[in-house]
């Protein structure tokens, strides 16, 4: 009911979850430093944008997450919020900001695999940031969003995420808010609320729970093993998210994308942050939360024809597959309890 899309799973020719498999996890070794690399420790003078935030261990110590501009902005800093209208055309000034969150310091290195206290780093940037931005009167949407793997659009090894402060809102965020509104209306509960408790209910399309967070597939999951990751409190700006709840955050995060990266041998995914638009924080109708998409199989003329998907998984094998999944001890795994006391943002 969230999205109130329709979606056909097909079960005449539903694949079993581990023939969604499309790549090998890669036998050769990524190096852990490139000289030509811009994202690299060392190579900063690469990078060939303004740095606005880094995060440190401490005062003149390496950096543990860099905040740079994008090389090829989507959107400009600079310029006013400007509406032109033109007949029943409507064209907008393309203001915002659009910036890219260097995650790691090495470059071999993928979420999946990254410590929980590297992973917490990350998502403090990630909160900072979005804090930042909101108070640009010019910006109405943020969207953190990440793309692992040229399959989901990303063309640059070294791991980074990317951040868009939007001058409107999209019209599929626009949607969702109304339909959460009507519904609240109607009932008086939050339907992301509703919707979590249905699951934990149920049981069935549940992938993992932490202290706060709970991450399942949906109902009417859009597309194969396509996780929705809901904070237990109702929270409706991912910027309300506490130092707790963050670290809590990063286990469920490395937990789920390391049942992907090793049931379904590393696939190419985007993940993104959905909070509520920055003019209406504080909302008792809307419920912020991370969509993880794996990207192993593609749309084509009918979904793009119709506005409908075709699922051939099963939720429910799905998220019973990814349950069973075992997550092999790696070198960052023994981190549960780490102190961020000693962090520093450092401007530029």
């Amino acid at each position: 009911m969230i999205t109130r899309d329709w979606v056909i799973i097909a079960t005449e020719r539903a694949k079993r979850p581990h023939e969604f498999t499309q790549n090998e996890i890669p036998t050769l070794k990524i190096p852990v430093y490139r000289s030509d690399c811009p994202f690299c420790l060392g190579n900063e003078h690469l990078t060939g944008t303004p740095e606005s935030l880094r995060l440190c261990e401490g005062v003149g110590s390496d950096w543990k997450v860099r905040v740079v501009g994008n090389k090829y902005p989507a959107l400009s800093q600079t310029g006013e919020r400007i509406r032109n209208i033109d007949g029943i055309f409507r064209s907008l000034s393309g203001v915002g900001c659009h910036e890219v969150i260097i995650e790691h310091s090495r470059h071999d290195l993928t979420t999946a695999l990254m410590s929980i206290e590297d992973i917490s780093s990350i998502l403090r940037v990630y909160r900072k940031r979005y804090s930042d931005l909101r108070q640009d009167s010019r910006i109405e949407t943020i969207v953190i969003f990440k793309n692992h793997g040229r399959g989901a659009g990303t063309s640059l090894e070294h791991p980074h995420s990317q951040i868009a402060a939007l001058p409107i809102v999209p019209y599929q965020w626009r949607d969702r808010t109304q339909e959460a509104i009507r519904y609240y209306d109607d009932t008086g509960e939050c339907i992301f609320c509703h919707t979590l408790q249905e699951e934990l209910n149920t049981q069935e399309r549940i992938v993992f729970e932490s202290q706060y967070f709970v991450a399942f597939i949906p109902y009417a999951a859009l597309s194969p093993f396509h996780i929705w990751i809901f904070p237990r409190r109702h929270s409706s700006s991912f910027d309300e998210i506490t130092n707790g709840e963050i670290t809590d955050l990063s286990r469920t995060l490395k937990v789920v994308l390391a049942k992907l990266y090793y049931g379904l041998q590393n696939p190419d995914y985007n993940y993104t942050i959905r909070s509520i638009p920055t003019s209406d924080k504080y909302a008792e109708y809307f419920h912020w939360y991370i969509a993880v998409v794996p990207r192993v199989s593609l749309s084509a003329g009918f979904e793009l024809g119709s506005g409908m998907y075709i699922n051939t998984a099963l939720p429910e094998e799905s998220a019973e597959f990814l349950r069973n999944v075992t997550i092999p001890h790696d070198e960052n795994s023994d981190d549960d309890d780490f102190n961020n006391d000693n962090l520093v943002y450092l401007r530029h």
